[in-house]
């Protein structure tokens, strides 16, 4: 990103230059001027000089809003999520490959290991409990159906 900036810089002139680029990419700019430093384009010549402004575009992080609508595929690799899915990718085969080993030395099938936590995925909870076993045979359950029916009826026959 610095290598695009500094190209425009040099060719228009500092300030017509960077509020050609700001009118741009208003939007982005915007975006990461609020959430990185609390200040809004508004404020440029007022409380943030052109300077700063310059310089927060020129040396924004690759993973700002800029940084993604300017170069989108490469932004995508600087995400925290995907980082840490992949490492909880690399955390579940170690596991797996751990229990494997320990299998093989024992002489015995490999238990399935628990996969690392991740986002929307549901821990089992141990303080739930569950009943029952799997489903009754249909035979098995007709004769259950019907002595529950006799029961509701007051009937036991």
């Amino acid at each position: 990103m610095a290598a695009v900036w500094l190209t425009v810089l040099r060719v228009d002139g500092g300030i017509v230059s960077l509020a050609a680029f700001v009118t741009e990419h208003a939007g982005a700019i915007e975006y990461d001027l609020l959430t990185k430093t609390g200040h809004e384009l508004q404020d440029v010549g007022r409380t943030l000089s052109w300077n700063a402004l310059a310089s927060f575009v020129l040396h924004g992080d690759a993973d700002t809003a800029l940084a993604r609508e300017m170069n989108e595929e490469y932004s995508l690799w600087t995400m925290t999520m995907k980082t840490n899915g992949i490492l909880a990718d690399i955390f579940d085969m170690l596991a797996q490959i751990n229990a494997n080993l320990v299998a093989i030395g024992s002489h015995s099938k490999a238990k399935p290991v628990k996969p690392y936590p991740r986002p929307g995925m549901e821990e089992k909870r141990e303080d739930v409990k569950h009943f029952g076993k799997g489903a009754l045979p249909r035979g098995q359950f007709k004769v259950w159906l019907e002595q529950k029916r006799k029961e509701r009826n007051g009937r036991n026959d």
